[in-house]
């Protein structure tokens, strides 16, 4: 059985090294956030194993000049193979060229314990607001899996933003 009281807080933990690793855009701890074989799905993509995570962090993040991520409080079950979550992030990201953009979106995580350390198993990103940071731009209509401990299927896609 699941001691939730401390899965609660290593999964704390694991927020607070992904927000880290996200700010100094340090890749090789970011995809340290996840186990060895961790899969994590965003913007139509399915990304999965360390290097690959690396390799996606460097991509992905490199477009920015900084990001600051705000992660919403996390709800979380006990499954029979681990601990399902769910959290909504808020991100404010300033582009090489100065641009500026707000997403929020809410990630389906699957967590493990490896090495003694919560780490994500999986995550499925789903998209809701990219745009200004007054809300002004397009909300993007993705799916509501309903309630928590609703969750994506395992074949769900995630959504890319259209221009």
């Amino acid at each position: 059985m699941t001691d939730m009281i401390a899965a609660d807080f290593g999964i704390r933990h694991l927020h607070a090294r992904f927000v880290d690793a996200v700010w100094r855009q340090d890749a090789e701890q970011f995809a340290a956030c996840w186990t060895r074989e961790g899969l994590w799905k965003i913007a139509g993509m399915e990304v999965r194993g360390r290097a690959a995570l690396v390799e996606a962090c460097e991509k992905l993040l490199g477009r920015c000049r900084r990001i600051h991520l705000l992660v919403g409080p996390t709800l979380l079950q006990a499954e029979a193979d681990g601990v399902i979550g769910r959290l909504n992030i808020t991100e404010f990201a300033t582009m090489h060229d100065g641009s500026t953009a707000m997403t929020i979106g809410w990630y389906h995580d699957r967590y493990a314990e490896e090495d003694g350390l919560y780490r994500f198993a999986s995550r499925h990103w789903s998209f809701k607001y990219r745009g200004p940071p007054d809300l002004t731009g397009a909300w993007i209509d993705t799916p509501d899996y309903g309630a928590f401990p609703g969750f994506p299927a395992a074949d769900e896609p995630t959504f890319v933003r259209k221009a």
